[in-house]
């Protein structure tokens, strides 16, 4: 069996030891101050190191050997065995001495009792001290077992969280490519020479889309360029019976936010909001408020069929989760659909 030492775990050791030794040399520093005598001070701290070496053993000797490789390792019945048989041994090496010897230290007479009482006094106190050490060594293991089992735990979960998210970053990226992709080719059929220029168009916005959305946040500035850049794409393939509103503006330039973070739900109001043969009307806002940040769309809703309604799909859960995941307790989300109008409203607190 080998105990494995962490450096949190030397660490934590490397304290104790400090706080033991502060124990067996206050006494020669308080000695040296009242006497200002070198003699006197070792011989205290002498007298302190004798008394407090045993319990420094047995807490040690918990703490390092005996908690580690018996208590956590299902074998605690070996522990308590192990303290048992050391404080059996103890009392049994205390207890046994000819209390005619004990007495015998003493050579007034008048005292010789009181010494013998004081003998056995001090030899019970020191069990309890010990019965104290062990579990005090248990009470510290354990509270730093446990702070380190919540650390680990805390650890995986953001190892997770951030899985996730990078999934679910990654899920965007092929789902607004088809999209974009979708878009250009109506638009082929059309007019060929926007065609190109939407081609264009595209690869800026997949640029940014590929390269600058690698970090948890971005400046807020280049999200909205580029959700207004995929507007004015995704508008080229409208007709004169839709209406797109786009007003998106910040007041503080030093925000920061999630990549792509809104981009589902703009793709959700162009793909579900338009209908080439009725009136058809989509409304994006963007707003920011100190570090309030609003996002507000509305569109039409004319769903293809009843499996593939607004507020649903992919995308919308896509946001929610990503939402949850990284602005947990700091975000609102309201969806509505009423007179066949789809509204969401989106605020973070950045």
């Amino acid at each position: 069996m080998k105990i494995h030492f962490t450096r949190r775990d030397l660490e934590l050791l490397g304290i104790q030891i400090v706080v033991w030794l502060v124990l067996m040399l206050v006494p020669a520093i308080t000695t040296f101050f009242s006497t200002h005598n070198w003699q006197d001070s070792y011989h205290a701290m002498m007298y302190s190191i004798r008394i407090i070496a045993m319990p420094a053993g047995v807490y040690f000797a918990n703490f390092c050997i005996l908690i580690p490789l018996c208590y956590y390792r299902n074998r605690r019945w070996l522990f308590f065995l192990v303290n048992f048989l050391f404080l059996c041994g103890t009392a049994w090496h205390y207890f046994s001495v000819d209390p005619q010897t004990i007495m015998d230290m003493q050579p007034n007479e008048q005292f010789k009792k009181a010494t013998l009482i004081g003998y056995y006094a001090s030899t019970v106190f020191f069990l309890f001290v010990y019965v104290a050490l062990a579990g005090l060594a248990l009470l510290v293991h354990h509270l730093v077992r446990t702070k380190e089992i919540k650390r680990q735990l805390a650890e995986e979960k953001q190892k997770h969280t951030e899985a996730e998210l990078e999934w679910l970053k990654n899920q965007l990226n092929p789902h607004f490519l088809f999209n974009t992709l979708n878009n250009i080719s109506s638009l082929v059929q059309i007019d060929a020479d926007q065609a190109q220029d939407s081609i264009a168009q595209l690869s800026d916005l997949l640029r940014y889309a590929m390269y600058e959305t690698r970090h948890e946040t971005v400046p807020l500035k280049g999200e909205v360029e580029f959700m207004q850049n995929y507007i004015d794409l995704m508008r080229l393939r409208c007709n004169e019976r839709t209406e797109v509103l786009a007003q998106l503006s910040t007041f503080n330039a030093q925000l920061e936010v999630a990549p792509l973070l809104f981009i589902s739900l703009i793709e959700n109001a162009f793909k579900h909001g338009v209908s080439s043969g009725r009136d058809s009307r989509i409304n994006i806002t963007l707003t920011t408020d100190d570090h309030l940040l609003t996002f507000i769309c509305e569109n039409t809703n004319y769903p293809k069929d009843e499996q593939n309604r607004s507020g649903s799909g992919i995308g919308i859960e896509n946001t929610k989760r990503r939402l949850e995941l990284i602005y947990k307790d700091k975000y609102t989300w309201e969806q509505s659909l009423q007179d066949n109008i789809y509204h969401v409203k989106v605020t973070i607190q950045l």
